[in-house]
């Protein structure tokens, strides 16, 4: 739901508007009679209802790159509605975005037995746009406005598919971790584990460990089932292998039965930033973005139940410590998460970063929401026993110290 200032007598307040993303909904709204003030029309063709909706009181409804005809789309103008309109339909992707992506949809065209098809899927077709308008450096401002608009669909849609009571564990870690290395394996059972027990698995939805943690998450406790699969991958262990798409894809078909488990959510969070490897195929929705920071920040925050750090390199040590922060300032809903390092080797002597994350821990007062270990029955346990809890922080602002009541 979309929210917003109304001013009131002493103070504003918030107020929650509707948002009506398909057709179906929007026929039942103006079949019923309702009001169509504070409801948001988002991304629709509207033309089939242009009668409907010139007899309707449409003062304070928001219309969000919908389509209408020019005649009705000023009468609708003229009776109060706020109209945002469609940006040029020759862009890959649409800005106005309600959904998540899935698999189907960014791999839309590819075909296993011909692994270069991906070159013509959705997922490339918006990559290649993506670094034909500018990639990472600032685009143009038609362009910089529908990939934020994109985006900011992409996160309400996430946030829709959570809500408030979803327990996410997030799994990091490196992308070039290989499908044969027993390190994959033991990765993806320990996601499956933790699936299995109602944990929502959420991870950057790209190769090496996070696809072992989406993967094993659709497979839950079904061990044996995984380990096939896993044997099946393994014969393109690199994402960097010609077939390591087609791979998965063969997985996907062999086990269709398993994969169909609806209850299972295996999320990614990938991003077009590093769109020159594809996302895994195993993931039941992808929220990819094109802004990195957002994706990055986005990803982190919503593992309100902890994060596995699975080895990695220079991106998942970014994450441990952008996690530490949100847990040494309580910035993500005044909370502290718990933080699973695990490989104790590789976080301790390789990239010794342990011996930090704890001393920030203990002088910040949320050592007990840090653990380090090669169990995964440990891990497991700690992750049930301790979920989020409120940060030891007290709140302090400028004006509440300084400054009389207004």
């Amino acid at each position: 739901m979309l929210e917003r200032l109304r001013p009131g007598p002493s103070a504003p307040t918030i107020a929650c508007m509707r948002e009506i993303h398909d057709a179906d909904a929007l026929a039942a709204a103006l079949a019923s009679g309702e009001p169509l003030a504070d409801t948001v029309l988002w991304g629709l063709d509207l033309r089939p209802h242009a009668a409907a909706l010139r007899a309707r009181d449409l003062s304070d409804a928001v219309l969000l790159g919908c389509r209408l005809d020019p005649e009705d789309l000023a009468h609708a103008v003229v009776n109060g509605a706020l109209v945002f309109p469609r940006l040029p339909d020759a862009l890959p992707y649409e800005p106005w975005r309600a959904r998540l992506y899935a698999v189907e949809e960014l791999f839309d065209a590819f075909d296993p037995r011909e692994p270069c098809t991906y070159c013509d899927c959705v997922d490339a077709r918006i990559y290649r746009h993506f670094r034909e308008s500018g990639g990472a450096d600032e685009p143009s401002l038609l362009e910089a406005l529908a990939r934020r608009l994109h985006d900011h669909g992409i996160s309400e849609a996430l946030e829709a598919l959570l809500g408030a009571e979803a327990r996410v564990v997030a799994f990091m870690g490196g992308h070039s971790m290989l499908r044969s290395e027993p390190r994959y394996r033991e990765v993806a059972r320990l996601a499956g584990r933790l699936a299995a027990r109602g944990f929502v698995i959420a991870t950057g939805g790209g190769p090496g460990a996070m696809e072992a943690a989406n993967l094993g998450a659709r497979f839950g406790d079904a061990a044996s089932a995984l380990d096939d699969a896993i044997g099946m991958l393994a014969g393109a262990p690199s994402y960097k292998s010609e077939r390591w798409l087609a791979a998965a894809f063969e997985v996907r078909a062999r086990f269709a039965d398993v994969l169909a488990d609806g209850s299972r959510t295996s999320l990614g969070v990938p991003t077009f930033f590093y769109g020159h490897e594809p996302p895994n195929a195993f993931a039941t929705h992808h929220a990819k973005y094109f802004a990195n920071c957002t994706r990055e920040e986005g990803l982190v925050s919503l593992a309100s139940h902890g994060i596995v750090f699975a080895p990695g390199s220079a991106g998942t040590l970014q994450e441990i410590f952008q996690d530490a922060c949100q847990n040494h300032y309580g910035t993500v809903r005044g909370l502290v998460s718990p933080m699973a390092l695990y490989d104790v080797a590789h976080w301790t002597e390789r990239l010794p970063a342990l011996p930090l994350l704890r001393a920030l821990a203990e002088g910040g007062g949320w050592g007990d929401r840090v653990i380090a270990s090669d169990d995964p029955d440990e891990l497991i346990a700690f992750l049930e026993r301790h979920g989020p809890r409120a940060a030891d922080r007290a709140e302090w602002s400028f004006c509440a110290a300084h400054c009389a009541p207004p």
